[in-house]
């Protein structure tokens, strides 16, 4: 940050401890004058300034507020900078618990995240996509527990009573009992000693940013195995979706239903149209970035994720007796096409021309489309809790940080995945002749 900026800043935060030395005085007036007057021109100039100069970003509400002295009897103003003291932490080596939530006592020397850089976690997991955002979260306090969920089952109504007759019994509704165990999700990063020297601002953001991106790596990741963990059911077109929706969801899961694809789903979908030419995938009115894709009388929402998050399956066919033709992919197949020993597909760089019927080709592609109320089918168990520990000696594969004048940092979330109604929701995907 340049010279100007900082002096800019330390006159904000000055202003605003004005302001609160007012306040704690019984100065209200004065108070909200200074803040409508000076802090707004002061912030003002800082961010017109910031945005022209390209200068660092900075979080002016994260800085440091300089405790001041109030009238006596009255309680200092507290301050607190989540950005630095997490900084700190790192270059300390995460071994001080004395940020710790929950009443953690550090016994298993961690360090636990504090509630202000978790909530900077979550907000990069929401400003990327996460499946997380379509099913339900169960934030927990225990490492083990159980929820119970009532079903959807249809009520079967009064029966009709005869005059002096006895009333029957009717079936109440059914209720399942989902438990839940918290998991240990871990991984590691090496980082430079010369990043923990850097700026708080710019050592968070690398820690922030690396466990934001592998915590929703492993949201999908599990999300995505659950969901995938039904049978596919094979749609022969967009009419298929339709039915899928309208009648195997039904009206139990249909009003809140979610259509699941990836890029070339999306690509599919939009090339479909009603009889009189009009496209059945619109743009959500009152979300111009969001696409939503008419069944009848319904309109569902489109969530798309990354083919590299869900990719697209390949159907394979032994080759023919023909010529190979040149330019196209040829595979060689290995495994038994068992749970333990799947089919494995590789490609043929050069594949010899006399063994044709050694090799596979791919004849259609499978567009995966997971439609339901996600909501009511997975429920991911929540510990919010992100764990750190780090070393400047460890040794990983490719890595020793005491040779390599780095520090190493483990990081732990805790989390588990269940479903939870198995009817909610329908594993579709649609093949496509290659080439259409």
């Amino acid at each position: 940050m340049n010279k100007k900026l900082r002096e800019l800043l330390e006159k904000i935060n000055s202003t605003k401890a004005q302001i609160l030395a007012l306040t704690n005085e019984g100065k209200i007036e004065e108070a909200k004058a200074l803040k409508e007057g000076d802090l707004k021109d002061l912030q003002d100039e800082f961010d017109i300034i910031k945005d022209l100069m390209g200068d660092e970003p900075v979080n002016v509400a994260t800085q440091a507020i300089p405790a001041v002295n109030t009238l006596p009897g009255t309680k200092p103003v507290e301050t607190h900078d989540a950005v630095h003291e997490f900084a700190e932490a790192a270059r300390r080596g995460f071994r001080s618990n004395l940020m710790q939530e929950g009443g953690q006592d550090g016994s298993n020397g961690g360090y636990t995240v504090p509630e202000d850089i978790q909530t900077q976690i979550n907000q990069f997991k929401e400003a990327n996509f996460s499946l997380r955002t379509l099913v339900n979260v169960d934030t927990v306090k225990t490492n083990k527990g159980a929820r119970t969920y009532q079903t959807k089952a249809q009520a079967p109504g009064f029966r009709k009573v005869d005059e002096n007759g006895k009333i029957q019994e009717v079936a109440g509704p059914t209720f399942t009992r989902v438990p839940y165990v918290i998991e240990d999700y871990a991984g590691y990063i090496p980082v430079t000693n010369d990043l923990l020297k850097d700026t708080d601002a710019n050592l968070t953001a690398v820690i922030v940013d690396w466990i934001g991106r592998n915590s929703l790596k492993t949201d999908n990741t599990e999300i995505l195995a659950i969901l995938q963990s039904k049978g596919e059911t094979k749609l022969d077109d967009w009419k298929g979706i339709k039915k899928e929706i309208n009648v195997t969801l039904g009206q139990a899961y249909r009003s809140a239903a979610v259509i699941v694809t990836n890029d070339d789903g999306l690509n599919y979908l939009d090339t479909l149209e009603d009889l009189n030419h009009r496209p059945l995938l619109n743009p959500n009115p009152t979300e111009p970035n969001a696409v939503q894709l008419r069944v009848g009388a319904t309109v569902v929402p489109i969530a798309v994720i990354p083919n590299n998050v869900l990719a697209s399956g390949n159907i394979y066919a032994k080759t023919s007796d023909v010529a190979l033709v040149d330019g196209k992919t040829y595979y060689t197949r290995t495994g038994s096409g068992t749970a333990e020993s799947p089919y494995v597909y590789t490609a043929v760089a050069n594949p010899v021309v006399g063994d044709i019927g050694t090799y596979y080709e791919v004849t259609h592609v499978k567009y995966p489309f997971i439609m339901g109320d996600l909501k009511e089918a997975v429920t991911i168990f929540d510990r919010q809790q992100t764990e750190i520990m780090s070393s400047n000696v460890a040794s990983v594969t490719g890595y020793n940080a005491f040779e390599q004048d780095g520090t190493l940092f483990r990081a732990k979330v805790r989390a588990d995945y269940k479903e939870v109604d198995e009817d909610a929701w329908v594993n579709g995907c649609i093949e496509v002749p290659v080439g259409e």
